[in-house]
């Protein structure tokens, strides 16, 4: 497949597609925390690995290694442009306050206010711990094939991810500040996996 990939067989690329779309996909949201975001990833990544094809090695296994460096470059590039979004609309007026649905959403509250922390925990990490985080846990990449993806030394791959995983389970302590989500209806690993899908 590589040899065809680098001829530009738009079969195999397709293939290709077909093989890795999905995990793209994921890790584009792990990445970003927004669906929308994450096709957007897909279709950057693989319009990119089309330009980039000339530069696939002839030897080697699984592609998806390669394709989720990419990913993990278009997903920098597009947080970039949400920032300055962003910015771009916190400089207009306030809406008009919203009525307020307390009443209706009580039982998910305490479930809401653990996903959120989870949220902005992997937020706080920095960026090289989260892309880590992201294709080690969540992308199922072993060591080496995260270090092959990001370009660096499977060293700095391991001292990436226990720090990211000390500085989460630091910030998710204690549970008890969490209300009813220590009664068992939702675990730490549940909720950092629903938080993002």
């Amino acid at each position: 497949m590589r040899a065809s990939i680098r001829a530009g067989d738009a079969a195999a690329f397709g293939r290709l597609f077909d093989a890795y779309a999905r995990a793209v996909y994921n890790h584009g949201y792990r990445l970003t925390g927004d669906w929308s975001t994450a096709d957007d990833i897909v279709s950057l990544t693989f319009l990119e690995a089309w330009r980039l094809r000339e530069g696939v090695d002839e030897e080697g296994g699984s592609l998806r290694p390669w394709l989720l460096g990419i990913a993990t470059n278009v997903a920098r590039n597009t947080r970039r442009a949400t920032r300055r979004h962003e910015a771009a609309v916190g400089r207009l007026p306030a809406p008009e306050p919203v009525a307020d649905f307390a009443d209706e959403l009580a039982g998910r509250i305490d479930d809401l206010a653990y996903l959120q922390a989870i949220r902005a925990a992997v937020a706080r990490l920095r960026r090289p711990e989260r892309e880590v985080l992201a294709l080690c846990v969540w992308g199922g990449l072993d060591y080496a094939s995260a270090a092959e993806a990001l370009g660096i030394p499977v060293g700095t791959v391991r001292s990436r991810l226990s720090r990211a995983r000390t500085k989460l389970a630091k910030a998710l302590e204690p549970p008890q500040s969490y209300g009813q989500v220590r009664g068992g209806r939702i675990s730490a690993v549940e909720a950092i996996q629903e938080g993002n899908r």
